[in-house]
């Protein structure tokens, strides 16, 4: 046997991977929604002129909205707009079956404001990136308007 590390393998052999991670699943999990199933969508915060001034990139899969990544420009922070892009996620998150919603942020980022708009802390990786760390939040998903 060899074992080996690719940084650029050839599409079947990650094809390969790919689907016996997904038989493996479905033998175990028969009614598990296929990752094919897995909803990507962006949620877009733009002025008068049409600039994008903030937005969030994220996933609904396993009846989890992944907030993948959350952007504000610096002049929008504090303005209430990334509570206005969360509520739009999360609700749309909610019309594609997601019951809850997980997100990572690290230590300079946004964990109070996460924690402000009903996330839970579920867990700290020390140290991750070097110096800092990655926390991990959990909220119940409830429509809102």
């Amino acid at each position: 046997m060899n074992i080996e590390i690719e940084t650029d393998p050839l599409q079947r052999d990650m094809d390969i991977l790919s689907q016996g991670i997904i038989d493996y699943n479905q033998s175990e999990i028969p009614d598990l929604e296929a990752n094919e199933a897995e909803v990507k969508f962006f949620v877009f915060a733009k002025n008068d002129t049409g600039q994008i001034i903030g937005g969030i990139r994220a996933a609904c899969f396993w009846n989890t909205l992944h907030l993948e990544l959350l952007w504000m420009s610096e002049e929008c922070r504090g303005s209430g707009i990334g509570k206005r892009l969360i509520s739009s996620a999360e609700n749309f998150a909610i019309a594609n079956a997601c019951e809850q919603a997980l997100v990572e942020t690290t230590s300079w980022q946004a964990k109070p404001f996460y924690e402000k708009n009903g996330y839970e802390l579920i867990a700290t990786l020390n140290n991750r990136p070097k110096g800092h760390s990655s926390h991990y939040l959990t909220k119940k998903l409830v429509r809102q308007n």
